[in-house]
């Protein structure tokens, strides 16, 4: 039974994805309530199996076949918190898709593609088979090429293109790291493979895979050109699906999997600060609205990545926590775009204002998400950010922290300008309305989550706290 309900998790979207095409031929209405109901089968079947994690039961599936490949999924506390972040976010991301892709062609291929992109993140995070990971990997690679080139303008199908090419060659790289590290250890089995130290060059190779997926320093360029996409689209890349991917990738190998060389845990640290500084200063000056949260992204990513690097228990919670909290605020912030886009038809920010009249609703669930990347208490994002300051501490990265403390600073900044100029102030733009009801109430949903995530957080704390000792075999 478990076995079964671990599957399905990663079954139910992955075929309904295929089974879209068909609802469509038959009611558009029915395509659309299909596609949520299959993205949110994800969700519900994670709760199901983190309750019985939560209670000491372990959920294994595995088939073995020859030449030392096999075929297995596990779902352990930190696989079931991140599938339950990714689908409980694409969830919203779909209800709210209901009003903003109502308007284009090639609706049916959008939902299947979504669809499909959240079964292939199941299946990757549920894996503990490298080949397995980069099968998904891959996977996810070719669902958001397509859905970045959605509305099919010759720049936009190049900017997809760019995205494909470089996270599809970091990928590459990655699958040579792994052979590498079949080749030190004999298997491809995260199980097996746990504890053994693997060499610098295989590390090198993975980390490349990761950092470009997850658009880090030096291969950020292809995130905000990404922003040509539908704003569900780019709220899925961003906050739910895509980067995310790297960090959970970065966590399952290099902080519980790989035993690595320390060099490591100084090399990544300089990173992820070099990122998330020189993204929050293209923050700062940019004035496409998509972009700048797009180089916040890149931003926030680095917080993560100095939380998990740390090799320390607060940071790697941290870590966790931070992609919880910024999941919810960065796809709220996105969708909020796509609403002041698709109802204005203007992306520069500098000809926005004073829209707080028009989309009231709009502009408070902004605010209340852009609150929470910012790290102001009460909301969420204050208390995950605070962890990872803590850690650094902890681990000794002085220099490292004060240069996240500038572009903590900095994230205040940039989002404060983006609000102004967009919602405040003098109209520069008439006969502009609110989003649909749908849309609407999704943007508001993530903005009361962003803020309850923080007053509630005890509870994901204790889930993020029981991932990191559950997956290191502290607890069982």
């Amino acid at each position: 039974m478990p076995e079964t309900i671990l599957i399905l998790t990663i079954l139910i979207p992955m075929a309904g994805s295929a089974v879209l095409p068909f609802a469509g031929l038959l009611s558009r209405r029915l395509r659309n309530i299909l596609a949520f109901c299959f993205v949110f089968s994800s969700f519900l079947l994670s709760l199901v199996m983190l309750t019985r994690i939560l209670s000491g039961e372990q959920i294994v599936f595995f088939k073995q076949f020859p030449l030392g490949l096999n075929f297995s999924f596990t779902a352990d506390a930190l696989a079931v918190f991140m599938a339950i972040v990714s689908s409980l976010i694409s969830s919203i991301i779909v209800f709210y898709s209901f009003g903003y892709i109502s308007h284009y062609e090639h609706q049916t291929e959008y939902y299947s593609m979504v669809t499909l992109f959240l079964g292939s993140m199941m299946g990757l995070v549920f894996s503990s088979n490298l080949i397995l990971i980069y099968v998904f990997w891959e996977m996810t690679a070719i669902c958001s090429w397509r859905l970045i080139g959605f509305f099919r303008e010759k720049n936009y199908v190049l900017r997809a293109d760019k995205a494909f090419l470089m996270t599809v060659s970091g990928a590459l790289l990655m699958l040579a790291g792994f052979l590498l590290v079949y080749q030190q250890t004999g298997s491809f089995d995260l199980s097996v493979i746990k504890g053994n130290p693997i060499g610098n060059l295989a590390i090198f190779f993975i980390l490349a895979g990761i950092l470009s997926k997850s658009a880090v320093l030096p291969f950020q360029a292809w995130l905000p050109d990404a922003g040509v996409a539908p704003s569900p689209v780019t709220a899925l890349l961003h906050a739910a699906v895509l980067v995310k991917i790297g960090v959970y990738v970065f966590a399952r190998l290099f902080v519980f999997t790989f035993n690595i060389d320390q060099i490591w845990h100084t090399i990544v640290p300089i990173i992820a600060a070099a990122s998330a500084i020189v993204s929050a200063g293209c923050a700062l000056v940019e004035t496409d609205i998509k972009r700048i949260i797009a180089y916040s992204t890149i931003s926030q990513i680095g917080f993560i990545f100095l939380g998990l690097s740390t090799n320390s228990n607060i940071g790697i919670v941290g870590g966790l926590l931070y992609i919880l909290m910024h999941g919810l605020s960065k796809a709220g912030l996105f969708l909020c775009a796509g609403i002041v886009e698709q109802n204005t038809k203007i992306k520069d920010i500098t000809r926005l204002g004073g829209l707080i009249k028009a989309m009231p609703i709009t502009a408070i669930s902004f605010l209340l998400c852009a609150f929470s990347v910012m790290g102001i208490p009460p909301f969420g994002g204050f208390f995950s950010k605070y962890m990872v300051f803590a850690s650094a501490v902890e681990s000794g990265h002085l220099v490292i922290n004060f240069v996240f403390l500038i572009g903590a600073f900095m994230t205040v900044l940039y989002l404060v300008r983006l609000f102004n100029l967009v919602f405040m102030g003098e109209p520069h733009t008439t006969l502009v309305k609110e989003g649909s009801r749908t849309m609407v109430t999704a943007v508001l949903i993530l903005g009361i989550l962003s803020l309850a995530s923080g007053i509630f957080v005890y509870y994901p704390f204790k889930v993020a706290q029981f991932s990191v000792l559950n997956v290191a075999g502290l607890i069982k």
